[in-house]
């Protein structure tokens, strides 16, 4: 995969990104890109002791995307990742364990986890709640664990004010048709659910270029590696 100088445009959901690239938003007052990526490299390169405290990675996108089977086969290959397990308020589906997948709480739960600041960051999406854990992540990085989330744009948006430090990183469908192909053919969620993270997702792909890099997932192993070698870990 290439990592690209230039902005592709991905906020015009009718823009498909070219195949197999990995591209870093322009930003007139930011360092040339493959000076920032160099940099987190290197960065990430020097923080590999196990006492030294790691920075943050996270990955963010629309739904449908593929995070989950980025995040699912970078830890198969590298289980030394540690990947934060969400707080929801959604029922499970069919498949999903209780504090493997998610911790499934009531809305009551969810709110004095809110309000005892025990998140890091949380958003409502569809209807339901989520949210991650606050110490988890803040332990795992001072133990030097190379540290992932993976949550919305509403979610990256209070991270990035929290820990303005953190790699953030926008995961991008090919083209908006590939986008809404996958949404559809979950059948897991009824039409108008669908509709929700559709519209949602506009929104989404509008922000890429408010994260670090961009990554266009034409395939899960070439992104996967390519998050690899953005943690230090290649």
């Amino acid at each position: 995969m290439r990592v690209s100088s230039t902005h592709s445009g991905a906020g015009n959901p009718q823009t498909p990104h070219p195949t197999g690239t990995a591209q870093v938003p322009a930003n007139p007052a930011s360092p040339a890109p493959t000076a920032k990526t160099a940099g987190r490299r290197a960065e990430d390169h020097r923080h590999t002791a196990v006492t030294t405290p790691r920075r943050l990675t996270v990955l963010s996108g629309p739904s449908g995307v593929g995070k989950s089977t980025v995040v699912a086969h970078l830890r198969a290959a590298h289980p030394e990742i540690w990947h934060s397990v969400s707080v929801t308020t959604r029922h499970a589906r069919p498949g999903e364990i209780h504090g493997v997948h998610y911790f499934f709480t009531d809305p009551e739960g969810f709110d004095k986890l809110v309000a005892n600041g025990e998140l890091l960051e949380w958003a409502q999406f569809a209807g339901h709640h989520y949210g991650t854990p606050r110490q988890p992540v803040l332990d795992r990085l001072v133990a030097g664990a190379p540290t992932l989330l993976e949550i919305d744009l509403q979610g990256a948006r209070q991270v990035r004010a929290a820990m303005p430090d953190a790699l953030q990183v926008f995961l991008a469908p090919p083209s908006w048709e590939e986008l809404v192909r996958r949404l559809t053919r979950r059948g897991t969620e009824p039409p108008e659910v669908i509709e929700q993270r559709l519209a949602a997702a506009r929104v989404e792909l509008a922000a890429e270029p408010e994260f670090d890099v961009t990554l266009v997932n034409t395939s899960v192993e070439d992104v996967a590696r390519e998050l690899l070698n953005l943690m230090g870990l290649s």
